[in-house]
């Protein structure tokens, strides 16, 4: 594979064909390209309001004071790599043309205006690409800040710390098509293509999958299984294989009959090794949907194993360069306010009010302002849907069955560190840890968040159910005791190694939904029966479950339903006006 343009500093007794000098802590980034200058004393890297909390620790012998032997064992070595070539695979070309058939449908006579409740990217792709068609968009957020699961907040330092640890991949061709609408395809970090797994017997080692570039899907994928033994058997891979088999050869329809029975169940009924589940699936598992294989319902994992296996680049990985709300979520306010939609932040919602005849007849706001439109949507997640939901609305079938859908909680950490951590890779990384699922340090994989002394390890904790309500110290004393064993020569949980100058805990109570088994009948479409009332979010049925690609394709499904339905809103926007006079 090409190695082309960013640097990283990685372990150099672990990877013995880095190649470069080490880099002045001077170097900057313009461009997209790492500039060096002089000295070769330090390193350079490539490139609500009550959720966050931190906390400073005074350090005695900071980063600064550090001498130039602590940075002599690292080399640097060529990490972010080209954008890969996926703009001509079936998905992509198909997340395309729905997005054509926005900017080429019939202009409206008169624009709908249609009210949407959330900005995450749910809520924030059903307006851009209402907007596209024409239409004009009223997008109100409760909070001062975008992104809703991808929401992140500057601390008085002004460094970032986000809701979770958010990785872009190839098989996301509703977000790739996106980034490419809005010319931002060069946010995007692309990293090697490779999957990274500690090993918890081997503290401080790991177990790669590298997906060769020469080969096409679903050899590269198949190779890079076959290659890796550390953490399965040769018997353990041909059982699995077997394993597998029926729903490689089932296709679509076998795949979605699997939603009843759990990822552990189903491994056990296709005689796959116990062995393949903790080595594997736990780690996987919780990096899908924060909970563990015991739980999770196998649908979940054929869907994801279905398009990394089936598309070259679908597990190929990306970092967003920034802060999601302005490197991303910015954008595409940018781009709703052009075609005269509005965005309006602090907007939370108090009640939905309804027709006699059980349609809406406005939101009203929790400080008394009344917003009426042509259209509503609901674009939150679905807990708050249903908190909110009218009482005439809750016996209907379409929203009863929403009480199946739970948001499963979820912790995301983010610790600083006092020095350079050199186990690392520039990935994401699966800790393979009972406590922890994935983890990175954002000081190298994420340009702005870019830093040549010191780490920023950001972790997500999960599953969470019974960490939710603790303390934030007691959620960093757990966290530290497992990086201890990811970093046994550089961390200890009392902190004799490395220090901790700073941490922000994020806690979301509420997250994606959980995909257990039962919950795939109860998603719903995005039109809902009460006429003119529509829904966006991952948890809507749409490919892609519970994924910031699947909350994408929400909204544009979501926005195609109201594009569809444009004559029959303007009749009942018609019918409304004397009524509105009236009043």
């Amino acid at each position: 594979m090409s190695q082309l343009g960013h640097v990283s500093a990685v372990n150099m007794s672990r990877q013995s064909s880095a190649a470069g000098s080490l880099l002045s802590s001077q170097s900057a980034w313009r461009d997209g390209r790492c500039f060096v200058s002089g000295q070769k004393n330090a390193l350079s890297f490539g490139g609500s309001d009550s959720m966050g909390d931190k906390l400073k620790f005074p350090v005695a012998n900071s980063a600064g004071m550090r001498s130039r032997k602590d940075t002599s064992h690292l080399k640097v070595v060529c990490v972010d790599y080209p954008r890969p070539d996926i703009d001509n695979t079936v998905n992509f070309l198909e997340a395309a043309y729905l997005s054509s058939s926005f900017r080429t449908a019939p202009r409206p006579k008169k624009p709908l205006e249609v009210v949407i409740a959330g900005a995450g990217l749910a809520g924030l792709s059903t307006a851009k690409y209402l907007a596209d068609a024409g239409h004009k968009p009223i997008l109100l957020e409760a909070r001062d800040v975008l992104g809703g699961k991808v929401a992140a907040w500057k601390d008085d330092d002004g460094d970032w710390y986000e809701t979770g640890l958010h990785i872009f991949f190839g098989a996301y061709p509703n977000i790739q098509n996106l980034f490419g609408e809005l010319g931002i395809n060069d946010r995007l970090q692309w990293k090697e293509h490779s999957m990274i797994f500690a090993m918890p017997n081997k503290p401080g080692e790991f177990s790669r999958f590298d997906f060769p570039e020469v080969l096409p899907a679903p050899l590269n994928g198949i190779l890079a299984i076959l290659k890796n033994n550390e953490m399965l058997t040769w018997p353990e891979k041909v059982k699995f294989a077997i394993g597998l088999l029926p729903a490689i050869l089932g296709g679509q329809s076998f795949v979605e009959a699997q939603d009843g029975i759990t990822v552990k169940d189903w491994m056990r009924k296709q005689g796959v090794p116990e062995r393949v589940t903790t080595e594997v699936f736990i780690a996987m598992s919780k990096a899908l949907n924060f909970i563990n294989p015991d739980e999770l319902s196998m649908q979940c994992i054929l869907i994801a194993l279905n398009r990394f296996l089936q598309e070259k680049h679908g597990s190929k990985m990306a970092f967003l360069d920034g802060n999601p709300p302005e490197r991303l979520c910015m954008p595409i306010v940018d781009h709703i306010k052009s075609l005269g939609g509005e965005v309006r932040l602090n907007s939370r919602i108090q009640r939905i009010e309804l027709n006699e005849d059980g349609s809406v007849r406005c939101f009203v706001l929790s400080n008394g302002t009344v917003i009426k439109a042509d259209a509503y949507v609901f674009a939150t997640p679905v807990d708050i849907l249903k908190l909110l939901l009218p009482e005439n609305w809750k016996e209907i079938s379409y929203f009863k069955k929403l009480d199946k859908l739970v948001g499963v909680p979820v912790i995301n950490v983010h610790i600083w560190f006092d020095r350079k951590l050199k186990n690392t890779y520039d990935h994401l990384l699966f800790s393979r840890s009972p406590l922890l699922s994935v983890y990175a340090d954002m000081s190298v994989t994420c340009k702005e968040y870019y830093s040549p002394n010191q780490s920023m390890l950001e972790l997500v904790f999960a599953p969470a159910e019974e960490w939710i309500s603790r303390s934030d110290s007691d959620i960093i004393d757990a966290t530290m005791k497992e990086l201890a064993k990811l970093f046994p020569d550089e961390i200890a949980a009392d902190q004799s190694k490395a220090k901790i100058l700073k941490y922000h805990v994020v806690k979301t109570p509420r997250s994606v939904y959980k995909t257990v088994p039962g919950t795939e009948p109860c998603r719903p479409l995005q039109r809902s029966p009460v006429k003119g009332f529509y829904l966006a979010g991952d948890y809507t049925k749409q490919k892609y479950l519970a994924s910031m690609e699947g909350a994408v394709l929400s909204g544009k499904l979501c926005a195609q339903a109201i594009v569809q339905d444009n004559e029959l809103l303007q009749a009942g926007s018609e019918k409304r006006v004397p009524e509105a006079s009236i009043a």
